[in-house]
Parts: structure tokens; sequence; C-alpha cells
């Protein structure tokens, strides 16, 4: 049995607009779940998923309307690369479009903005992050909009020597943080004997290669075959085939596949794409959920895999840990801004 979440909106807000010009503001909420039973223990077969505390967890995968909201806000001059051109051009992926030069680039939606994004480092990730712990600011990719926040990076592109500020408020999940959203379900609330399902899906029935729906429990955007033609497991869940096609757009929205979320109520923590974390092996960062062109293999609590953190390909997305919890959508904010439009129109 899966938990009904109380509160299905525990999340953030930004203001991107002109006061000066008095231009529309776009309003970007990023909606979360709260992951309870604190100081549960680590899943006895691999040693993930002990949390000490409550947190807050994104229910979806960073989404191409949210980043670009972020993108509009400190990209005008693209001083880290917070996007890369593939963004717009790789087919399988696409969603977001810059024009104009550097020092005035702006950035929209291709198609679906409801898509995870992809072609985003670590890096990318974590300086999003920076940007919803200092309040979404509008400015120069500097201290106090992506530099600094929940990590210190003033710079960096390379490199793990960085961790999560102990002070932050959101940041990129640590493995265990994102271990136990995905297969946590305590015994005594109709979890297994050991505390954690197999999947993703609060299941122990591996996910089934199958296009977005709302009548499968179990069903992801992987790739999967089984030899027999029907609804299901016959290659790419978009598409049903076998054959790659590079013009074939293959991300489905998040949340798409409604029934198959885990016991917190996360999606897409099997399939979509591999979201990165913050563990480090070596010199590489953690990756975890398997991707749209990855097999059901990579979506059990078994399987991990890393990468060089400056890593950008079309199966790379992230999502959000909540820390330390925030007012909805900076209302005092929304508040502030509608008294100092209405004291500017007084004048």
């Amino acid at each position: 049995m899966k938990r009904t979440n109380p509160f299905q909106k525990l999340g953030l807000a930004l203001i991107a607009c002109s006061l000066v010009t008095h231009t529309a503001c776009a309003l970007v909420t990023i909606d979360s779940v709260p992951v309870g039973n604190a100081g549960n223990a680590a899943d006895p077969a691999t040693g993930y998923g002990a949390v000490g505390y409550d947190y807050g967890i994104g229910k979806y995968e960073v989404t191409l309307n949210q980043y670009t909201v972020f993108l509009n806000a400190v990209a005008p001059t693209d001083t880290y690369g917070l996007y890369n051109t593939q963004m717009g051009l790789d087919a399988n992926s696409m969603g977001i479009a810059r024009s104009g030069n550097s020092g005035s680039y702006s950035y929209s939606v291709i198609g679906s903005g409801n898509r995870p994004v992809t072609y985003v480092s670590w890096f990318d990730s974590a300086r999003f992050v920076n940007w919803l712990h200092n309040g979404q600011p509008v400015g120069l990719q500097a201290a106090g909009t992506t530099e600094t926040g929940a990590y210190t990076l003033n710079g960096a592109l390379s490199g793990v020597a960085l961790s999560r500020n102990a002070y932050a408020n959101y940041g990129l999940p640590s493995e265990d943080e994102w271990f136990k959203a995905a297969y946590h379900q305590p015994t005594d609330q109709g979890g297994e004997v050991d505390g954690y399902w197999n999947y993703p899906t609060a299941e122990n029935i591996v996910p089934r290669s199958r296009n977005a729906n709302a009548s499968d429990s179990y069903s992801a955007n992987i790739f999967k075959t089984d030899g027999i033609a029907n609804a299901f497991n016959n290659g790419y869940a978009v598409t049903g085939l076998l054959v790659y096609s590079p013009g074939q757009q293959y991300l489905t929205d998040v949340g798409a596949h409604a029934l198959a979320d885990s016991y917190y109520g996360t999606f897409d923590q099997a399939g979509n794409v591999n979201e990165w974390n913050d563990s480090i092996t070596e010199s590489n960062r953690g990756l975890r959920g398997s991707s749209w062109k990855d097999s059901d293999v990579q979506t059990s609590r078994y399987e991990s895999t890393n990468l060089d953190p400056d890593s950008e390909s079309s199966d790379l997305g992230f999502r959000v840990v909540l820390l330390t919890p925030v007012p909805e959508p900076s209302v005092v904010g929304l508040i502030g801004l509608g008294m100092l439009l209405v004291m500017r129109k007084r004048k």
C-alpha cells in the first residue's frame, strides 16, 4: 500500500520578471513529497537507504520548463555552460532552444516542457540547486546566484572535492536519500520484511517497457524486449520498436506512468533519465535510476553507476532534495512584489 501524500506541493517558485518594465512574472513550482520514517535501517542487501532525518524530495525529475526559467534568470551570459547546444539539436531529447548573443541570450522550450531536462552535468545540477537555495535570483552566474549556496562552487567545472554544505536548504540527493525515496517502505506499513522493494515502483515485479499510461503500476520508460508482440516489452517504450531512430523523441512527460510511483510518491526513479546524486567514486559522481535507452536491470536496488561529473548526454538528468521546509513559492515574495507594484502605480 502506497502512502497518501499529505502535501503534494511542498515546493518553491521563481519570480522571473522585471519590476522596471512590469513584464509578466513566470511562476514555476517544483513539487516534492515528504520522506519520513527517520532513523530507518539500511537495506541489508546493499547497505544503502538509512537516513536519520525527515526530508523532502522532488516528486518528479527537474523538467525542461523549470530549467528554462533558470536559464533565463541566470544565463543571458552563460559563463559556466549551463546550456548545452544539444538541448536544441538532439532529436532524442531536445527541448530547449537558445537565441540571441552572449550577454543577451534567451531560452525557450521546444515541445512539451514537462519532459525531464537532459544534457546537464553534475555541476549544472548543483548550480540549479544553488539558485534554488538562494531564492531563485535573477542575475549573473556568480556568488549569490549559482556559485555559492548549497554547494561552494566558485567557478568549478571539474573535480569531485565538493560536498553539500551543512546549511543547504536544497541539494542533490545523497545516495541514501535517493535510495530511500525509491525503494523503502517500512514493514509495519506494508513493506517487505527487510523494508525495501526491489524496484522504485513499490513492487518486486520487474518494470515493463511500456509507453506512458495510467493503467500499469510497474511500467517505465526503459528498453526491454521479451520477444512477444503485445503492448509492452517490445523494445523502446515510446515506440514499441527494437530499432533505434536518431530522429525519434524518446522522453516522456514526468509522472506519465501514473501508477508506477514509489511508496513515498516519487515518479520516474525507474526510467526516463538517469539521475545525478552526491555519491563519490574515485573521480566520479553517482547515478541511479535507468533511462529510456537502458534496461530494467538498471532500475533495481542492486544497481548503481557513476560518471565523470562534467558528463552530459541525452539520458542524464536530476531531481532535487528539500532539506529545510520553506514557505510555498515564496508567497511572501509574491505578496511583496504585489505591494511594490501597487506602490509604483500610486506614485
